[in-house]
């Protein structure tokens, strides 16, 4: 009897309880959730070094192509290989002289022969002055002494111009560097025939080589000439290099503008290989915490607050990331805030309330 009474105590207490819970829970629904806490950062201007980079091929800074200056002799000699330094003059090869000899003793000869003819030819004529009108020779005899004086001086003249033009082409069979440089190339083989559209030899002024870059056009707008830059080599060795030029076009089909960085002379350095600039004058761009930036599906974003101190999902696209921080090429201006920590569990529209501001 008492168990019966118990158990209808229990049922009457639970019952009671079941509305008293309810009201709860509605209660609970109604009451909204108190704004995700966050810390903040301003994009501000700031200094940053290194993040823009450009890859490319090591080319000659000035590229000498060496040929004959004569046609149709035969290399006798090539004096040099690929890879030797060689200095302003220095003979390269030497083409077969042989028949251009035998020319110039023929020349030698016919100049002597000349000379006396015309040493002759002046007594003759001497021997006539003042001899006009005396009726010793004929005004006419005597006109064709000095005449042939004359002629004897000028064949001379003309024996000794061919000699001459015989003597310059000998000092050119030897063929010389035309400045100071580094041989890259050597097609020139004994045995071959010359010919002044052919380059025997390819040369680097000054054994000077250089990074031919290519950069977006945007990236090339951030650099000017005589900036510093770090070429890292196919072997991982970093030169010291600097921007010799930037060029002046941007390709239509790539949107891309070159830019050359001088390196100074340096062993390892080979026409054709790879390498890698990074531009490390620092420059003061819009930035923020990398810790603010979110990268999803469509890209990178940053969550930027309002007046209202409601948070807005925001495109940017970055740049240079250095020390932390990344660099803003487009999207909230300098000043903004933007969510920090906390911004992960907020959506677009919420408010939220600041904590802090991230340094």
């Amino acid at each position: 009897m008492k168990s019966s009474i118990f158990r209808l105590a229990a049922i009457a207490a639970v019952a009671g309880a079941m509305p008293l819970a309810g009201c709860k829970q509605q209660d609970a629904e109604k009451t909204p959730l108190p704004p995700q806490a966050v810390t903040i950062a301003r994009v501000r201007m700031q200094q940053m070094v290194g993040g823009l980079t450009a890859s490319g091929r090591l080319v000659p800074r000035e590229e000498m192509a060496v040929s004959a200056d004569l046609t149709g002799y035969r290399i006798a000699r090539v004096l040099v290989e690929e890879g030797a330094v060689v200095r302003a003059g220095q003979p390269l090869a030497e083409l077969d002289d042989s028949l251009l000899v035998s020319q110039i003793a023929q020349l030698r000869a016919t100049l002597a022969q000349q000379d006396v003819a015309l040493e002759q030819a002046r007594q003759e004529a001497g021997r006539v002055n003042g001899l006009e009108n005396q009726g010793v020779l004929s005004n006419e005899a005597i006109a064709s002494r000095k005449f042939a004086a004359r002629n004897s001086a000028a064949a001379r003249a003309a024996t000794q111009a061919q000699l001459k033009d015989l003597l310059v082409r000998q000092a050119h069979m030897v063929i010389r560097a035309p400045a100071a440089g580094l041989v890259l190339e050597r097609t020139a083989r004994p045995g071959e025939t010359s010919s002044t559209g052919t380059a025997l030899f390819t040369m680097a002024r000054d054994s000077l080589l250089e990074l031919y870059a290519e950069l977006p056009e945007v990236q090339a707008a951030t650099i000017k000439l005589g900036d510093p830059a770090q070429v890292v080599l196919a072997s991982g060795r970093k030169l010291d290099g600097k921007v010799r030029l930037i060029g002046e076009r941007v390709d239509t089909n790539t949107g891309l503008v070159i830019a050359r960085i001088a390196l100074p002379v340096d062993a390892e350095l080979r026409q054709g290989g790879f390498a890698k600039a990074t531009f490390v004058r620092p420059v003061t761009v819009p930035a923020l915490p990398e810790a603010a930036v979110r990268y999803d599906a469509d890209g990178a974003s940053v969550m930027e607050l309002d007046k209202d101190v409601r948070v807005h999902r925001r495109t940017i696209q970055t740049g240079r990331h250095a020390d932390g921080f990344v660099e803003l090429r487009s999207g909230p201006a300098d000043g903004a805030q933007v969510a920090v920590k906390g911004a992960a569990f907020t959506l677009d529209g919420d408010k939220v309330r600041i904590v802090g501001e991230a340094k």
